[in-house]
């Protein structure tokens, strides 16, 4: 069934350190994300754009809505497939480059998922299971950069 989905996020600035945005160093850049019944997420910007470092920034965001994104569609490539998997971790990966203008865009994510299998036979469709979870992962489908995967595949009992 085709649908149509809508998200609501509020996000508020918590940053006031009494005088607004008088100046350019005047004001945090804290913000906290609140969506109805999840716990808020405190963010901020980079560190490199005045932010507080322990907090997620907006980059951040992005890169892990690209890797969950396809951990998901994965998944279920594989039950689709046929491929019983036990275990999945990802280190993923983005270049942002600045535009010298005070914006800048995503070159590029990579994603490194790790998926370990339970049986050797099931090797072959697990590997091919990321091509259609990269189809099928809207978030990848939704930006304007390119997302790769370098996957590795380990099998329980022979690469664990």
């Amino acid at each position: 069934m085709l649908g149509e989905h809508e998200y609501t996020v509020r996000a508020e600035w918590t940053g006031n350190r009494g005088v607004g945005t008088a100046g350019y160093r005047d004001y945090a850049r804290d913000v906290t994300l609140q969506i109805e019944g999840k716990p808020e997420l405190l963010a901020s910007s980079d560190k490199p754009f005045r932010g507080d470092a322990s907090r997620w920034n907006p980059e951040d965001l992005l890169v892990a809505a690209l890797s969950e994104c396809h951990l998901l569609s994965y998944l279920h490539a594989a039950v689709q497939a046929g491929v019983v998997v036990v275990a999945y971790r990802d280190t993923a990966t983005g270049v942002m480059v600045e535009d010298g203008r005070g914006g800048g865009s995503f070159r590029e994510v990579t994603l490194h998922p790790v998926v370990t299998v339970a049986d050797e036979s099931m090797r072959s469709a697990a590997e091919a299971a990321h091509h259609q979870a990269n189809q099928w992962c809207f978030i990848a489908n939704s930006v304007n950069f390119p997302v790769h995967h370098r996957p590795t595949t380990l099998v329980v009992g022979l690469d664990t």
